[in-house]
């Protein structure tokens, strides 16, 4: 790769809804080949994009690892191959190796993805809690694919680069181009913003809402519950430019309300900023008194002043945890992917629920971009 080539093309694995790829893209690289299990995923992956269907594998990346010369081709002269691995046998009590542990087969075959397929770089995204067997980790990449690639790896919160959410992750790094990882990383931390982006900043200029009060009728819309698109004139925020782009959008997708009882409506209404269900004001209505040990978090309304807690796919159940900080509901899909800084035209398909489990799962736009930018900039150097 020269200065003169700056094709930089990347493949992502367990692409989820497309968070990872999209900051890539904005940073620079070019997908040329999708993996994702899920086909709601897959959909709004391949809706977002100018990629073709042959260009997606929609299924178990073992099925893909089994087929892989039918898509080699894909896989010329790629510049990073990307993914989180789901680990679900992680824990730090667990005394079996990660790789040797079955529930980890996901992460195998990442590992075997990269054996491969030879990428000048990956990206690995996960827990942070896997930090703490990183040198287990190292050895089982080290093991797989020899001691051509330098890794390094750092936990990153998404809210020292203007995501506004408490987000932690780590992130792992490897290239086998002759550099430092470990000075990618030098680079995204010379990246920080001084001040942090609350949620009142990234969602209050969207439109009111009402929570939706006609239970199992997800397809109801109108003015007051909202839309699944409708046109929409923007307020031209600092916020709005950072994650559009400076792009001049008129339809605001899946900015809409989910069910709520009144029960649940009333403690949405009493329940102040930045308290959750032990607070003095709803104990009187608090369905779970005898449990508050457990379910103390049950009900949690975010500050507008502050950055916003974990954005997850637990929203898919219920947003009981998400409550908004100035109006009687849940926050509602659109402005789950404004906290996880998708563009606002970024359209999620499928139904109502899965958009919250496809933006929970998803990688920060923006933390994403700062560091496919910082890898570029080194490949350039």
């Amino acid at each position: 790769m020269t200065k003169e080539n700056k094709e930089y093309k990347f493949v992502d694995l367990f692409a989820g809804a497309g968070g990872l790829s999209l900051g890539l893209e904005q940073a620079g690289f070019q997908v040329v080949f999708a993996n994702e299990i899920n086909a709601t995923c897959a959909e709004t992956y391949l809706y977002n994009r100018r990629l073709s269907k042959e260009q997606m594998f929609v299924g178990d990346i073992n099925n893909l690892l089994q087929n892989i010369d039918r898509y080699k081709h894909h896989f010329d002269n790629i510049s990073l191959v990307c993914g989180g691995p789901p680990c679900q046998g992680f824990s730090m009590a667990n005394r079996q190796r990660l790789i040797d542990d079955p529930r980890n087969h996901l992460y195998k075959s990442y590992l075997e993805f990269l054996s491969v397929t030879k990428p000048k770089f990956f990206i690995m995204e996960n827990v942070k809690g896997m930090a703490k067997k990183m040198e287990e980790i190292l050895d089982d990449f080290h093991n797989k694919l020899g001691l051509e690639y330098d890794i390094e790896y750092k936990i990153l919160n998404a809210k020292d680069f203007g995501v506004p959410q408490n987000r932690e992750r780590l992130i792992v790094i490897g290239n086998r181009i002759g550099i430092k990882s470990s000075q990618i990383f030098d680079e995204i931390e010379s990246c920080k913003k001084s001040k942090i982006v609350t949620l009142g900043t990234a969602i209050l200029d969207l439109p009111k809402l009402q929570p939706n009060k006609l239970k199992n009728n997800t397809e109801y819309e109108d003015e007051k519950c909202g839309y699944f698109e409708r046109d929409y004139n923007y307020k031209r925020t600092i916020f709005y430019n950072f994650i559009n782009n400076n792009r001049n959008i008129s339809k605001i997708y899946n900015h809409k309300s989910r069910y709520n009882n009144e029960r649940d409506i009333k403690i949405f209404s009493l329940l102040p900023q930045g308290c959750n269900s032990l607070h003095e004001s709803i104990k009187d209505i608090m369905p779970y008194k005898s449990r508050n040990d457990i379910f103390k978090d049950k009900y949690y309304k975010l500050s507008e002043n502050e950055v916003c807690k974990t954005i997850t796919s637990h929203m898919k159940f219920d947003c009981n945890m998400y409550i908004h900080p100035t109006q009687a509901r849940g926050l509602s899909p659109r402005e789950a992917a404004r906290v996880q800084t998708f563009p606002d035209d970024y359209v999620f398909k499928g139904p109502q629920n899965s958009w919250y489990m496809q933006i929970g799962n998803a990688v920060p736009v923006k933390l994403a971009e700062v560091i496919g930018k910082c890898i570029i900039k080194k490949i350039e150097n």
